[in-house]
């Protein structure tokens, strides 16, 4: 039985035209799933990277 092997972590550094495109997007509203894409981060990179930055994030609920 092979063991299930864990996707080695790449973290990449936050630029300034990365923040200002996260925010943008934030101003646009646009969908996280998006932005996700369009930025080749994960959803939970963007999330905790518009929360430091004490902005919104996709639709509001």
């Amino acid at each position: 039985m092979k063991k299930a092997t864990k996707k080695a972590v790449k973290r990449r550094e936050w630029t300034k035209n990365d923040i200002k495109e996260l925010k943008a997007h934030s101003k646009a509203r646009t969908p996280i799933g998006r932005v996700a894409k369009a930025t080749k981060r994960t959803i939970g990179a963007l999330r905790v990277k518009a929360s430091q930055l004490g902005i919104g994030l996709g639709h509001q609920r």
